[in-house]
């Protein structure tokens, strides 16, 4: 990577080929034991790799695709809407069926193999921009509702706003923000990762918060980047190392100020969890033991650690529609491994692992239930039951 940032050696196609198939997992970060910081050198290789090799005009437009829409929770929803019928009249039932979207092209049907359950909530954002605490008022904190969370998974964002007023925190969630960053910054677009953390910082400006909360792993990494992303602007580089120092992953935040509402048993009887720690929690981020112990605070929660607990799923942010292939390997792998603790519940802190780990349930047989840290907590302080397998 340095040889290739230096011009000292060439882009060939088979370096091209090697940084394609990188994860970009940073294991390789919590690995070297000189502690040498790789994820900055390949956000520093992956722009080379974008500006300088030739792509074919199908890899062109599928990237294109993907860079064009996901990041845009917008129009992101234009394209839910047709996919949203094609769910509802069975069509991706009998597609999936009879592979053809497979045979057609592989990409297209990584992408579709990973499409959850869609609901209505997928086309509307009905979020007051400030939500009061409930009893004491602790702290206030700014929350990131994220691209694929809020249209996936608005369930999440929604047990993070219950849980964080429930713990006397005053939640504010400014309606004009978009995408984080992280989907194009993980994969060399770099102008469009650097608009986006602008739009970022200017959509939190003039709030007075004590910190900045998101609740999915990869976005939290590329969130407290911003000082590196953007330390060769002068018009935000002062302040983009300003808001990276607010920002926390949810359960990072709950952990360090303590819980304060009353935890119940969200099971008549013990049940056991498996933590799947996503690799931009773990790796990136260094957080792993602060999940576990919130987790360990619900009465009647046992926890069990499956083999190779840091193995990525094989999300990795797009991974899984560029690398399907190699992808598929690890969703597999994973999958296994969790399963083989015999566990009740999965428990995961990121949505592209959430896709990527039910995809591969589904495709295995197996009727285990997953669900992110927020919820369980969430019916914790409700008292509400979970399905479990």
């Amino acid at each position: 990577m340095d040889a290739l940032n230096e011009g000292e050696i060439p882009l060939s196609p088979a370096t091209v080929q090697h940084f394609d198939s990188c994860l970009g997992c940073l294991a390789c970060v919590s690995t070297c034991p000189s502690g040498v910081q790789y994820d900055k050198l390949i956000a520093a290789t992956r722009p080379q790799v974008e500006r300088h090799h030739p792509r074919t005009p199908i890899e062109r437009l599928y990237r294109q695709l993907i860079f064009s829409v996901f990041p845009y929770p917008q129009r992101l929803r234009v394209l839910l809407a047709p996919l949203f019928v094609y769910q509802k009249l069975g069509l991706q039932k009998l597609i999936r069926a009879t592979g053809w979207l497979k045979r057609l092209s592989p990409h297209l049907a990584a992408m579709e193999s990973n499409l959850p359950e869609l609901s209505l909530d997928a086309f509307s954002d009905s979020w007051p921009e400030v939500i009061p605490a409930q009893g004491e008022k602790r702290y206030r904190v700014g929350m990131i509702l994220g691209c694929v969370q809020r249209l996936f998974f608005p369930d999440v964002n929604r047990a993070t706003v219950n849980v964080l007023t429930a713990n006397g925190c005053e939640v504010v969630i400014p309606k004009n923000q978009g995408c984080c960053a992280a989907l194009p910054h993980h994969q060399g677009q770099e102008e469009q990762g650097k608009t986006l953390a602008r739009q970022t910082i200017d959509a939190f400006a003039g709030i007075d918060v004590d910190a900045v909360i998101i609740n999915a792993a990869g976005c939290g990494h590329t969130l407290k980047e911003y000082g590196h992303i953007l330390s060769d602007d002068p018009n935000y580089r002062d302040k983009a190392v300003k808001f990276a120092s607010l920002v926390k992953d949810a359960q990072e935040f709950l952990y360090q100020v303590g819980l304060t509402a009353k935890l119940s048993p969200v099971a008549d009887k013990p049940l056991t969890l498996v933590y799947q720690d996503a690799c931009h929690l773990l790796h990136g981020q260094k957080i792993s033991l602060q999940p576990r112990q919130l987790l360990r605070q619900i009465p009647g929660v046992q926890l069990r650690e499956p083999v190779d607990a840091s193995l990525c799923c094989g999300s990795a942010g797009v991974y899984n529609l560029l690398q399907p292939e190699v992808a598929e390997e690890l969703g597999r792998q994973k999958v296994e491994n969790l399963c083989n603790t015999g566990a009740e519940l999965i428990v995961s802190p990121n949505p592209g692992c959430t896709l990527q780990i039910s995809k591969h349930l589904q495709q295995q047989g197996k009727e285990i239930s997953i669900v992110h840290p927020m919820e369980l907590l969430d019916r914790s302080i409700k008292g509400v039951q979970v399905e479990s397998s």
